[in-house]
């Protein structure tokens, strides 16, 4: 945002909600005022500025904040340092302990400043000692002080040493916008008060792996390999507990799956470090409204942690004031992750009672089941997610994947039987058919995610679908297209297993119905005239050998 865009911004907004805050800062900030009040007007806000006289931070620092005022506090290294302030000259002489010791002062009593945010100029400072490396130190260990306080790090090109001796004015020109941006956004966080409660989900978040698909032993959570980024989440995790933040999981899982894991005893966190532990297949934004009614704590005290994007959509959509957290997909996703979640739990003192909070929260949520509320309608996602959908005749040529698929899926199973190729190829040479499915969207394949099996009679004798794309209506565009096809399956062959509910809350659908010999009778008329719709949602690319 440059001068002219600024000034455009300002005479152009009619104004709206006041935005109070305290600006305390080291030089004048006449010219950035503009700026200021075009960065508000950019979220609707009327910037009402009150700034601290010139060199007057320590006083301020005596008195208490004025009611109703976010305090912002945009700090140099001289404002921990006073030796180096480039317009005192440079002193004599200066003892390195001593000026620790009193940057230190200063800083314990910024972090006694509830509510106050801050950020930090790593400004160059003159040469205060015989060696440059003490100096060099010196800037490291300010910096580091700053990020203690939770304060953003503006660019090192902001401090402008021409315009701070000129006129007082401690920032380039060219960088008052950006500046002026961060000054605004942290008055407008510092508005929300810390989050309270962190929800996480558990299959690749909590650990590397599907509990449900891969097993105890299958998944991975251990400072090694492949686990380290879930054992280091869950280090933070522990830490947040330690500081009175109430830690929940809700996962799309059988209970005594996802429970599993913590009663090995082998992982960071036991089931004890949570509130409470919450698997299911109804919607995640049901099960997190259900735990704020039963907490009585409101959904904006409440943070939301999943990798997968479908979830965070809809609970995003169904509870837009939880704050909504994607965990990476990549090591290097980390450092961003742990910013944001600190960030949304940051508080300045942790006391006793902070710590003993969890066990007092797990007695309120004793007995607590999951709720069937209906979850958001996330068709507009959906689409906009660009899917496609691939559909494979796999009655011939090569149907080694599918085969696989079938064999190694627990929970969106038909029956739970793994089958022989052979087996397969008996049914095949009997009329049967074979049917596979990819998937992939704007980021990217998610491969071969559907294994379908009809032998000569159409009778459905094996049907699996990744884990990978629940919520994404794969199973229901399938037996849509299916059901439009000139002789579709009459029957399937279902039988219950310990893991496989959701397919089991799949076939609620009134389109199935029981038939003689424990199978079950699918009316595809029905069907194609209840789904059908959610062929749109796919570009769908039909295989060569369709029915």
């Amino acid at each position: 945002m440059n001068f002219l865009e600024a000034h455009k911004l300002v005479s152009g907004f009619a104004g709206g909600p006041p935005l109070p805050f305290l600006l305390a800062m080291s030089g004048t900030p006449d010219k950035l005022d503009l700026f200021l009040r075009a960065a508000a007007a950019k979220h609707g806000r009327s910037a009402a500025v009150r700034t601290l006289p010139f060199n007057t931070l320590a006083q301020a620092l005596l008195a208490e904040p004025a009611a109703g005022e976010v305090e912002v506090f945009v700090l140099f290294p001289w404002d921990l340092v006073p030796e180096a302030d480039w317009r005192s000259g440079v002193p004599a002489s200066a003892s390195e302990g001593a000026i620790r010791e009193r940057a230190q002062a200063t800083l314990d009593r910024l972090a006694r400043r509830r509510g106050a945010r801050f950020l930090y100029v790593p400004a160059p400072i003159p040469p205060l000692f015989p060696e440059p490396a003490t100096g060099a130190s010196l800037e490291a260990w300010l910096g580091s002080a700053a990020r203690s306080l939770g304060a953003h790090l503006l660019p090192a090109g902001s401090f402008s040493l021409a315009s701070y001796l000129a006129n007082g004015s401690a920032f380039a020109g060219t960088m008052l916008g950006e500046v002026a941006e961060a000054i605004v956004a942290r008055a407008l966080a510092a508005a929300a008060e810390p989050c309270k409660v962190l929800v996480t989900d558990l299959d690749n978040v909590m650990w590397g792996g599907v509990i449900g698909e891969d097993g105890l032993d299958g998944i991975h959570y251990g400072p090694e390999g492949v686990g380290y980024r879930f054992f280091l989440y869950q280090s933070l995790l522990a830490k947040l507990k330690h500081e009175g933040v109430l830690l929940a999981a809700v996962s799309r899982n059988d209970e005594e799956l996802a429970l599993g894991p913590f009663r090995g005893g082998r992982m960071t966190l036991g089931e004890s470090d949570f509130v409470s532990v919450i698997a299911s297949y109804n919607a995640k934004s049901a099960q997190i409204a259900e735990l704020a009614a039963r907490l009585n704590l409101g959904l904006d005290s409440f943070a939301f942690v999943d990798d997968n994007p479908i979830e965070l959509a809809e609970v995003s959509a169904q509870l837009p004031a939880v704050k909504c957290v994607r965990f990476p997909h990549t090591d290097d996703g980390l450092p961003a992750l742990f910013a944001e979640i600190s960030a949304l739990f940051a508080r300045p003192v942790v006391t006793g009672e902070d710590r003993e909070r969890t066990e007092m929260y797990r007695r309120r949520l004793e007995g607590m089941v999951p709720s069937d509320v209906q979850g958001a309608d996330l068709t507009s996602f959906l689409r906009d997610l660009e899917m496609t959908l691939t559909l494979h005749d796999r009655s011939q040529g090569d149907r080694t994947r599918v085969v696989q698929l079938i064999n190694k899926t627990n929970q969106f199973n038909l029956n739970g039987r793994r089958v022989t190729d052979d087996e397969v190829g008996a049914v095949l040479a009997a009329g049967g058919r074979l049917y596979g499915a990819s998937m992939g969207d704007r980021s990217g394949s998610h491969g071969e995610v559907l294994a379908c099996l009809v032998d000569g009679r159409g009778v459905v004798r094996s049907l699996v679908m990744s884990c990978r794309v629940f919520q994404r209506r794969v199973e229901h565009a399938f037996f849509a297209w299916l059901s439009a096809q000139s002789a579709p399956p009459s029957t399937l062959d279902y039988t219950e297993t310990p893991r496989n509910e959701p397919i089991r809350q799949w076939m609620r659908d009134p389109a199935f119905s029981p038939a003689d010999g424990g199978l079950v009778h699918f009316d595809a008329g029905r069907y194609l005239e209840e789904h059908g719709s959610a062929l749109e949602l796919f570009a769908v690319q039909e295989p060569s050998h369709a029915a």
